[in-house]
Order: structure tokens, then sequence, then C-alpha cells
């Protein structure tokens, strides 16, 4: 039996045993202390409490819309596409974007006499404790008034019950499914089949996009209806519609689904529990190391990638090297890397693709709503995504930052050799995306247009989140998750991806107005403008960071550090 020490007493006092509420104290304590002396850190808190807050009221009126509008086939899509959305949403979306809020670490577990299941169940109600499940929770509340106008007190009951069972699958699938894409990026054989995959789905969201806009132009809503009733038998839905299937009369179908909820609740948890273990145990050891031997300077020259020996033996070439072994040897950087070759490869479709249309033979064809200014402005958003990921580069180092404080780097190497490396891996992908969007679109011609815009949003890009990364860096938590983040860092996170987002691409406006007003012309000269553009904007980022940085290296080291 998992048991806590006696809190004091003389005599000998019977062990007790762990709570639930003892990780909920204990991450109230941690976040607390995170906090305390912190302003910011406390400003961001109650930001993104007040933001989840004002989306939980404004998701609430929609899902509640259709009780008020005396509408049970509204009710039907809100709960069934709703529902299923809300939990693909929470499976999704901390892989690409917002994290999940890791403030009680696994790992520091590892060495508790602490059941499995104990420790499973305590996160699980630590997890529940936080600013997204507390708005999920106030959204949901919409269907459970919506249930309650159309059906009355027990079809109100019945839909309460389903919303907190779809709580419960929220937040357990999305902490299964990063636990479990961490140990996946955690081993470096299955690293390339990880990232295929994610670039598969990447291609697969651009054409549902296509099917969905297609769909919706030409609605037929009792179609749509009985999809709907389709998804609510499906895990996704199921919790959510339990109290529209009591609207109907159908009280038959509601412990059926909520036995659907009861077995897929029980195998995320065994998920989680197997992948959590791993997490706390560690990777295995990769096996014996090659070591170089017989020449001199054979242990220095492994040190560097086999594609970049010709980098000088000095530090600019020893940072560069590290760099770029970082990005696709540590977790949280590789999950960035990824993140950028799957958005750059939708985001383009989306706005250049208008959708299907639907003839029911040879007229079905692709709508393409493209130009060369949509093409351009796209590529602004690309190119300003892929340089927001070193907003927080020194983050990413942690308290190992301290190697290059005490070695005394100066401000402006350390940058050139962080954008340097980044844009090892970064740089193929936008000659990639731009050259596969003017194909895809079959306008070759806009190619260079495309590729001067993404080089000028991109440098810009980097010039801003120089700055960005030595005055607005955050602390990461030390785990051996990719997607972890403490407890606040969520709202830092998209709070400098929107700034730094909005910054870039004002930056890199011109780009856009040029494609618009010069024409044709522009198509020969849009990339050396849009190179030189990306050149410029790096050089006078790295010119101006490289003295802020050298003030700022102690604030910047005790920053990112993470508090323990």
């Amino acid at each position: 039996m998992a048991v806590i020490a006696p809190t004091g007493g003389t005599g000998t006092a019977a062990p007790r045993p762990v709570r639930p509420r003892h990780f909920i104290r204990l991450k109230l304590r941690v976040m607390g202390n995170n906090l305390r002396g912190q302003g910011w850190r406390v400003g961001l808190f109650i930001g993104g409490l007040l933001a989840g807050l004002w989306f939980a009221g404004t998701a609430f009126l929609m899902l509640a819309a259709p009780g008020f509008a005396d509408n049970p086939q509204g009710m039907l899509l809100t709960t069934g596409f709703g529902g299923a959305l809300l939990v693909l949403g929470w499976l999704l979306l901390p892989l690409v974007f917002f994290g999940v809020d890791e403030t009680l670490d696994p790992a520091r577990f590892a060495l508790l006499p602490l059941r499995r299941r104990t420790l499973v169940t305590g996160l699980l109600a630590a997890a529940l404790i936080g600013t997204p499940t507390i708005a999920t929770g106030l959204a949901t509340l919409g269907m459970v008034v919506s249930a309650l106008l159309l059906g009355g007190a027990l079809a109100g009951l019945v839909q309460l019950i389903g919303v907190a069972a779809g709580l419960l699958i929220c937040v357990t699938g999305s902490r299964a499914i990063t636990s479990a894409f961490a140990g996946m990026l955690r081993s470096r054989k299955v690293r390339d089949l990880a990232a295929v995959l994610l670039a598969v789905l990447a291609a697969l969201l651009g054409p549902l996009q296509l099917l969905v806009i297609g769909g919706l132009g030409n609605a037929d809503w009792d179609r749509l209806a009985e999809v709907a009733r389709i998804v609510g038998w499906t895990p996704l839905a199921a919790p959510y519609t339990v109290g529209f299937d009591v609207v109907e009369g159908r009280a038959w179908a509601v412990p059926v689904k909520l036995l659907i909820t009861a077995a897929t609740m029980a195998a995320l948890l065994a998920w989680w529990s197997r992948s959590l273990e791993s997490a706390m145990v560690g990777t295995a050891n990769a096996g014996p190391t090659k070591t170089a031997a017989g020449e001199p300077g054979a242990p220095v020259a492994q040190l560097f990638p086999r594609l970049l020996g010709r980098l000088p033996r000095d530090r600019y070439g020893a940072l560069v090297a590290r760099e770029v072994r970082y990005w696709w040897r540590d977790m949280r950087r590789r999950a960035n890397l990824i993140t950028v070759a799957v958005v750059g490869v939708f985001v383009p479709v989306l706005v250049n693709v208008g959708g299907f249309s639907f003839g029911g033979g040879p007229t079905d064809e692709i709508r393409m709503s493209a130009s060369a200014v949509s093409v351009s402005l796209s590529m602004l958003f690309v190119g300003a995504l892929a340089s927001v990921t070193l907003a927080n580069q020194f983050g990413f180092d942690g308290s190992a930052y301290a190697a290059n404080v005490i070695a005394g780097v100066p401000g402006r190497l350390e940058l050139r050799a962080r954008v340097v490396a980044f844009s090892i891996y970064i740089v193929p992908m936008l000659v990639v995306i731009s050259a596969g969007l003017g194909l895809f679109l079959q306008e070759p011609g806009w190619i260079p247009v495309a590729a001067g815009t993404l080089f000028a949003a991109y440098g810009a890009g980097l010039a801003v989140n120089l700055v960005i990364s030595v005055i607005g860096a955050y602390s990461l938590p030390e785990t051996s998750n990719p997607f972890a983040l403490n407890s606040g860092a969520g709202m830092a996170k998209s709070l400098l991806a929107f700034v730094a987002m909005i910054a870039s691409a004002a930056a890199a406006v011109p780009m856009v107005v040029a494609t618009a007003l010069l024409g044709d012309v522009w198509q020969w000269i849009a990339l050396p403008v849009g190179v030189g553009y990306g050149f410029g904007a790096v050089l006078l980022g790295l010119y101006i960071t490289g003295d802020l940085l050298d003030r700022r290296m102690p604030e910047l080291l005790a920053t990112v550090a993470p508090r323990r």
C-alpha cells in the first residue's frame, strides 16, 4: 500500500494511504511556489484564466442555443460534432501548439513507494485542476442547458453525467497521447516513422478541409444529422449525446453509450499507465558508444556531424555542431520541427484552395481560389511560424545555459550559431513548401513570389524572435515529455507566439504589398529581393540582440533555469 509519513507526534502513528487529494494539494502548492515573486507569471496566469473564461462563455452560449431555439436537431449537431471536435482538440492541440501542463512531473515519483494505480489516479485528479479543464467544463454545461430546456430535468441530469464523463475522456486522452508520443520521440529508431506519420496526417488535413467546405456549401442538414447520430455512437461523442437520447425518448441508448465511454476511459487509463511507467523508468541503454581512435583530433571530429565536417574547429563551429545535434536529438526541439513541417503543408492549401464542386459526375473538381497575393500571404504566415520556434530557444537549454555564461561566449557569436544551426533544418523545408505549392496550384511562375515572401518573413521573424528569446524567455520543466509545460507557461507560450507572429508578419508585409502592386514584374525580382530582405533583417537582429544578450546573460540564466 502506498503511504505517506505521519506529520508529527511522539508515538508511532499508523501510515495514511495516499489519496488523489494529496496530489491536488501538491500541485496547488507547486503552482503557488512557481508564481511566488514572479509578477509576470502571475499576470500571465490571470490572463490565461480570463481568456479561458471568455472562450468558455462563448462556447457555452453556442452549445445552449439549440435549447433556447427549441431545435432538437441543432442539439444533435452540437453534441455530436461539437463533442467529437472537443475530444479531438484535446488529443491533438497539445502536440502541435499548447503543450500539456505537467506541474507534477511523473519522473519525480519514480523512487517513491507508490502503486501505479495510485499514481495514475492522483495525476489524473491533479490534471483536472487547470484553466483548460475548467474552461471546457463550463463550456460543455451549455449542452446541459439545451437538454434541460428540450427534455426536462431527467435529460439535463443525464447530460450532466455525460459531459462530466466526456471531460474525463478529454483529459485522460490528452495525457495518454502526449505521454505515449513522448516515448516514441525518445526512441531514435521510431522518430523517422513518427515524422512520416505526422507528414501524412498533415497531407490529409488539406483534402479534409476541402471536403468540409464543399459540404457546407450544399449543406443537407438532415444528412448531417444522420452523420451526427453515427458519430454519437463512437467514443468521441458518445458521452456528449446521452442527453439527446433522453430528449428523443431513447433511454435504452444511455447505458450503452455510458458503457462505451467507460470502456474507452479504461483503455486510455491503461495506455497512460504503461507509457507513464516508461517515462518514469527512462530510456533503455542504446548500446555501446563507438569511439574514434587512432588519429589525432578524432574525438573532436566525432562531435561534428558528418554533413558539417567543414565547420571551423573553434567556438562558432562547436556551437553550430552542438545546436544541430540538439535540434534533432532533443525531444522538445524535434517536436517543434515536426510542427513546422505539418503546419507548413496544410496552411497554404487552406488559404489557396476554395473547396470542392460536387456535381455527381465529371463536374466534380477542386475550386482554386489562389492568386499571387493569396500565395504571398500564406507564405507570410508560414515563414513567421517557422521563426517562432526560436522565441524561447534558451528555455530549451534550461540550466545547461550556465556553461555558455561561464565560458563567456559573446552574444552575437552565440546567436549567429543558433540561427545557422536552426536554419540548416528549416531552409530546406521552406524551399520544398514554396516549390510544392506552386506546382500543386499549377502556377510555376508563382514559385519565386512564394519563396521570396517566405524567406523575407522567415528572416524578419528571426530578427524579432531573437529579441523575444532574450527578454521573454521562460523555463520549461525537466521532464521526458516534450509537450510538458509548467503551470502558467501555456499562456506564456501562446502569448509569445502571438506577439512574435504579429511582429514577424508585420515586418514582412511589404513583400505582400509589392506582390499586389507590381504584378508580373515582381515575379522576376521577388526571390532575390526576398532573400536579401530576410538576410538583412537577420543581420540587424543579430547586431541588436547580441549586445542585449551580453548584458542580460545572468538574468536570462535565472529565468530559464527550472525552479524546484
